[in-house]
């Protein structure tokens, strides 16, 4: 068994995604030295947008990274919500410079692929953070000298404390975390991200755009800096994907489209290439920390994409946690469980305003209707300002 030798202090990441990069960033920044360590060979492209509210985009100004993206980062003017089947206008929420005013901080929409090469870029130029991909940890190890992280091949990775941030399919949650499997709900999300140009010309407008409807609804909004656009669209499935970027076949989608009105039917079928994964929730939901142990992002909390804060939870998560750290690094067990004390009702919140959206999005006959009523006639602004505690949420000092 190979076991490598470890600076002091350092901290082992398990994964370098979105919430893996963005901890070692901000443990960075507290002079804490981590080792991220990648299951891929090579970090991927990931076809997917991502939106990221001011609570997000604070957390990526705080770890140095905004301006590596605000050249491709779209600032969308406004949420504009429509009828699925009719087409017709709901209502029209502001976003660009009243939320940024608002909260001191942007509403950005992003290629997924700029923020995660934004972030890797960050991370490879700051000397406390070492990077090693092709690493596969299947067990994580407390023992009295330190934690150890167990790769496939028997290598151990090595360090004061470890982060579990493994994704939505963490293969590190139930041990030593207590958490369950993830259980599927019975709705897929179909992705793809097209150049802007293939827009009908009425729908290029610097927009997030969701159009609502019976058990469905769809999203599209820039990205790449407005070059592109990112589709994504929730169907109810009872086909289960097994990780989050399976192939979708087109004609798959295209038949689920039937009922759209035009200009969307027509929006769903331009796509060639789509990308599919099944929307998942935790029956038994893990410990977010357990003695020098911690998970992190999806790995901790799968929310459902119907507030568009996945990727925000995570940025949260690396702030908090490194916050923790860097306040009681002689005792990371007691900053894991100060961590794990101060995120859980946050997310626990943001999860169930996220499972209240979808069934709001998914309304059919009266209550659509009575829905639509409410939308068409509330003040944007107040509407708006609901999110409050959502948007204007920083860490605690």
């Amino acid at each position: 068994m190979t076991r490598t030798t470890a600076p002091p202090g350092q901290v082992v990441i398990a994964g370098g995604g979105i919430g893996g990069l963005a901890t070692a960033l901000a443990l960075a920044r507290e002079k804490i030295p981590t080792e991220v360590l990648e299951r891929r060979p090579a970090f991927g492209e990931d076809g997917a947008g991502i939106q990221i509210g001011p609570n997000g985009t604070r957390i990526l100004a705080a770890l140095g990274v905004a301006p590596m993206l605000e050249a491709c980062a779209a600032t969308p003017d406004a949420l504009q919500i429509r009828d699925a089947m009719t087409g017709r206008d709901l209502a029209r929420f502001p976003l660009g410079p009243w939320i940024a005013e608002r909260y001191g901080a942007p509403y950005w929409t992003l290629h997924r692929r700029d923020l995660h090469r934004a972030l890797i870029e960050a991370a490879r130029q700051e000397p406390l953070i070492r990077i090693r991909t092709d690493m596969t940890v299947t067990a994580l190890r407390d023992e009295p000298e330190g934690v150890a992280a167990v790769m496939a091949d028997g290598e151990t990775a090595n360090g004061s404390a470890l982060i579990a941030a493994d994704g939505a399919w963490s293969a590190l949650r139930t041990n030593p975390f207590g958490g369950g499997a993830p259980r599927y709900t019975g709705k897929c999300a179909v992705r793809t991200v097209l150049p802007a140009t293939d827009m009908p010309h009425e729908l290029r407008r610097p927009e997030v755009n969701l159009w609502i409807g019976p058990d469905v609804h769809v999203v599209h909004y820039p990205v790449s800096g407005g070059e592109a656009v990112a589709l994504v669209v929730i169907f109810d499935d009872g086909r289960i994907a097994g990780d989050w970027n399976s192939p979708c076949d087109r004609g798959w989608v295209g038949a689920r489209r039937q009922r759209f009105a035009p200009v969307l039917k027509d929006v769903v079928g331009r796509p060639d290439t789509w990308r599919r994964w099944s929307l998942l929730a935790l029956e038994t939901p893990p410990k977010f920390s357990v003695g020098r142990m911690a998970l992190i992002g999806d790995a901790a909390h799968p929310v459902l994409p119907f507030l568009a804060q996945g990727g925000v939870m995570a940025l949260e998560d690396a702030a908090v946690i490194a916050r923790a750290l860097a306040a009681d690094p002689e005792d990371p067990a007691r900053a894991f469980a100060a961590y794990a004390r101060e995120r859980t009702p946050r997310v626990r919140r943001v999860a169930d305003a996220s499972r209240n959206n979808g069934r709001i999005y998914h309304m059919e006959g009266v209550m659509a209707a009575a829905r639509n009523i409410a939308l068409r006639h509330i003040p944007p602004e107040r509407f708006m300002s609901r999110y409050d505690w959502l948007y204007g949420w920083t860490p605690a000092a």
